[in-house]
């Protein structure tokens, strides 16, 4: 019902609120700001790097040659718009779930689910330790994205723990009959594998729904678009219950939104009926069959292998403990672009860098093989997926 959960809404009346806002390091504060934590958040996030580099990374669908069809950058913008529709009639705070909804992919490799599954491989191999988007989105939001402050001095985002507590809380499929948030304030580097806990917020559980609702529609639309579905359109009107042939984002997303917010209540939590939950795990379940388990996206996931190790193996093979810049300097000769790239976004977080113009944290000791390899597929994750393949085809040409 509207405005059912204002009661429970992230704002100052809430007994959690001074956890909610708190952040690891003060941000510095000026006279005439006018925003709030959760604005200022949203804009530090929106400024980032890795916000700009998600318009060029896979959602679903590689490289696609017509223009319409959804990219990263397009799909934290819709979940944007769902959990803002959600939130704002339930009651909610919107400008918390803005900021989560813009920042909860940040830590996406560079070719979708793919990439994050060879990075996980490889972290597996050489760090004996789990790559996984969340994971990834909230150390970058804690350790690699620098912003400059009023001084000029480059530093970390330093975030709410609302905002990071939803970017890596947002992980999961939602098959749970209810979603409602944790009780505990905990230290978030104590998730270990996706989907662990619940969000520490309404407004986090909002965006994690808001997630599943967004992509299961847009999904099914893109592969529509691109004629990979054609055979089984007959299907997916059955399923839908729709006679028309009217298939689209607008057709699913709608009455899933609708039928959450009827049913929901702080007693009951975020639910959906069980005709609309049952109706989404079906459509989940034909967007893995037909989509993304489907033949046509194979050849490319060939392809993102050769091109993620071979980055990964050509940075690696350089490491020799206080030589390990020496050696990448020899190989600027072949490789320039890469090298540079590398060396300079090492240099902001290591034991060895200029420190001039650098208030953030210091990650790397390059003393320490596993911190050099770390760096690598950090860096690797950050990439978008343009710049992974030029930087192999600099390694495979001359």
């Amino acid at each position: 019902m509207k405005n059912a959960f204002i009661n429970v809404s992230a704002n100052e009346k809430n007994p959690n609120w001074n956890n909610i806002i708190s952040r690891q390091t003060p941000l510095y504060s000026r006279n005439n700001d006018i925003r709030s934590e959760f604005e200022r958040d949203y804009t530090r996030i929106i400024h980032s790097n890795a916000y700009r580099r998600l318009k060029h990374k896979t959602q679903v669908f590689y490289s696609p040659q017509n223009d319409h069809i959804c990219t990263r950058i397009e799909h934290v913008n819709h979940v944007e718009s769902v959990s803002y529709t959600i939130a704002n009639y339930l009651g909610l705070n919107t400008e918390l779930t803005k900021a989560i909804a813009v920042a909860h992919d940040l830590g996406h490799s560079p070719f979708g689910h793919s990439g994050e599954k060879l990075l996980n491989e490889i972290a597996m191999r050489d760090l004996n330790t789990s790559f996984w988007h969340e994971k990834n989105g909230l150390y970058f939001v804690d350790n690699t994205e620098l912003l400059e402050d009023t001084e000029g001095y480059k530093q970390n985002l330093d975030l709410t723990y609302a905002v990071r507590d939803g970017i890596i809380a947002h992980c999961g499929e939602i098959d749970e009959i209810s979603l409602r948030p944790r009780n505990d304030y905990i230290d978030l580097a104590e998730y270990k594998y996706p989907n662990q806990y619940a969000p520490y917020t309404w407004e986090g559980c909002v965006v994690k729904i808001s997630d599943k609702i967004s992509y299961i529609g847009r999904d099914i639309e893109d592969a529509v678009t691109l004629g990979i579905l054609d055979e089984h359109l007959d299907e997916l009107y059955k399923l839908l219950g729709h006679t028309n042939g009217t298939i689209n984002n607008t057709v699913i997303i709608n009455n899933l939104i609708y039928d959450l917010c009827q049913n929901s209540s702080p007693e009951k939590g975020l639910c959906f009926s069980d005709e609309a939950l049952g109706i989404m795990n079906k459509i989940k379940e034909f967007d893995y069959k037909y989509i993304y388990l489907s033949d046509i996206l194979k050849p490319s996931e060939e392809y993102f292998s050769i091109v993620i190790n071979r980055i990964y193996d050509t940075l690696k093979n350089a490491y020799a403990d206080m030589n390990t810049l020496s050696n990448l300097s020899k190989l600027s000769r072949f490789y320039p672009n890469l090298i540079k790239g590398f060396t300079d976004w090492f240099n902001n977080f290591s034991n060895i860098g200029n420190r001039e113009n650098l208030k953030n944290k210091i990650l790397f000791d390059l003393t320490n093989p596993t911190d050099y390899y770390f760096a690598i597929i950090l860096y690797i994750a950050g990439m978008t997926d343009k710049f992974a393949i030029d930087t192999y085809s600099e390694i495979i040409g001359f």
